[in-house]
């Protein structure tokens, strides 16, 4: 049975494109919500581009037809403005008859208690609120589900395989193993720990090449960076994606104190500052939240960002630290920044340019939707390396959760890819205590 959709302004500005994922079913936009759209197109960041990408895309429908009447979809399915239906009164008495989020529902109620329509009526919305109150007014209500990943079953970036006898010596003896002689099948880059059946304590770490077939041995694991070294299996299996030029999308998962920042910004500065493999290291992390709160802040652009990088400054000097440089981090950054080998912007800043060459960190990745790690993964160009890293148990986004960031996301739509590879971190290895309270907490 086909069925109609009303979607509200969190939807759409999480995914612009939700205006086409209902395949042939009706979906029905609240003149709300454009109202709602139109308030926030001028904002300069992800919330902004979100409502110019909406009207953008309603504006080509208009062009097909009328949008009051319903525009069909390449879908199948059609997309209508509602201009009717709201009907005030069916909302219960406390709820606020001008709030734009009851007279969505207002209009979601009328459609379905019209006796003219015979399939169901679903309310999809992102905020959390919004699903309770439709739930208590009798309406059906959903997540929008589209993209969103299980984040119980996300892909680790590495196996535990219990082998023959005899397989790890020839692993070593051999320089690599054929895949053919594991149980199981692997995705590109991804590692194993190889545990010998019959001496538990005989393991190989190793990283499936699927251009060759094999399982190759690690080639960085013990690199010494600026100080900062591996200390354990995971953030060797990081240092190995980090410093191959052949890998092009690193993800690193973790929690707080695992080193996935650390890790990416100590590479960053071994590949550009002493290999010169990439010509600059951009260091970004969207700013949650965005558009007035920067305004609030005193000093110039530079100024009123350093409060939100501060977590990168605090990593960079601890790199840099190690590198002796006998000046005050403050002035080796801006000598950075004036020979053009380091940038450090709001993500805000990055939209629209082309990044050529460059060894680009996007930290805090899981505030992003979907759509917005697409947005700038597209304006990667040839020679840059880029590298997500996040916590999709730390998200600031209102709209967003562990199964619908798009860090989560790009992990499982890239497992398959040649030139990507992921890693998640479990163990800290900031203190104890940080991890613990990771834990607990």
């Amino acid at each position: 049975m086909k069925k109609t959709f009303v979607l509200d302004t969190s939807v759409l500005l999480h995914d612009p494109q939700a205006l086409f994922a209902f395949e042939d079913n009706t979906v029905v936009v609240p003149i709300a919500v454009i109202e709602e759209i139109d308030t926030h197109k001028r904002k300069p960041d992800q919330v902004g581009r979100g409502a110019r990408l909406v009207s953008r895309a309603l504006d080509e429908l208009r062009e097909q037809g009328s949008l009051s009447k319903g525009v069909q979809t390449e879908q199948g399915g059609t997309v209508r403005v509602e201009l009717n239906h709201q009907k005030l009164e069916l909302l219960p008495q406390g709820l606020d008859r001008f709030k734009n989020d009851n007279r969505i529902l207002a209009v979601a109620a009328d459609l379905a208690r019209n006796e003219q329509v015979t399939k169901p009526v679903i309310v999809v919305s992102k905020d959390i609120n919004m699903r309770i109150k439709a739930d208590a007014l009798g309406l059906l209500a959903e997540d929008y589900e589209t993209n969103k990943v299980n984040i119980e079953e996300l892909y680790t970036g590495y196996e535990v395989v219990v082998t023959e006898p005899g397989l790890i010596d020839t692993f070593y003896s051999q320089g690599g193993l054929e895949l053919v002689l594991l149980s199981g099948t692997y995705h590109s880059n991804q590692f194993l720990m190889l545990q010998d059946g019959a001496n538990p304590s005989q393991t190989a770490l190793g990283r499936v090449d699927a251009a060759r077939k094999q399982l190759v041995p690690l080639r960085y694991m013990n690199s010494d960076l600026s100080g900062i070294r591996a200390r354990n299996r995971e953030q060797k299996f990081a240092l190995e994606l980090l410093l191959d030029d052949r890998i092009q999308l690193v993800t690193l998962v973790g929690l707080a104190g695992t080193g996935k920042t650390l890790l990416a910004l100590a590479a960053g500065v071994q590949k550009v500052l002493e290999e010169k493999t990439y010509r600059k290291l951009l260091i970004s992390r969207p700013i949650v939240p965005m558009g007035n709160d920067l305004g609030f802040l005193p000093g110039d652009l530079g100024e009123k960002l350093r409060p939100w990088m501060q977590p990168i400054y605090d990593n960079l000097e601890l790199i840099f630290s190690g590198r002796d440089k006998g000046e005050k981090l403050e002035s080796f950054i801006n000598h950075l920044q004036g020979m053009d080998l380091l940038d450090i912007e709001a993500l805000t800043y990055i939209r629209g340019r082309s990044i050529p060459g460059q060894f680009f960190i996007l930290d805090e990745a899981q505030n992003l939707t979907p759509h917005e790690v697409k947005t700038v993964i597209t304006r990667v160009g040839a020679g840059t390396k880029i590298v997500l890293t996040g916590d999709p148990y730390q998200i600031d986004n209102p709209y967003l959760d562990a199964s619908s960031n798009g860090l989560t996301y790009a992990v499982e739509r890239f497992k398959g890819y040649q030139g990507a590879g992921h890693i998640t971190l479990t163990k800290g290895e900031r203190s104890e205590l940080a991890q613990v309270a990771a834990e607990l907490l």
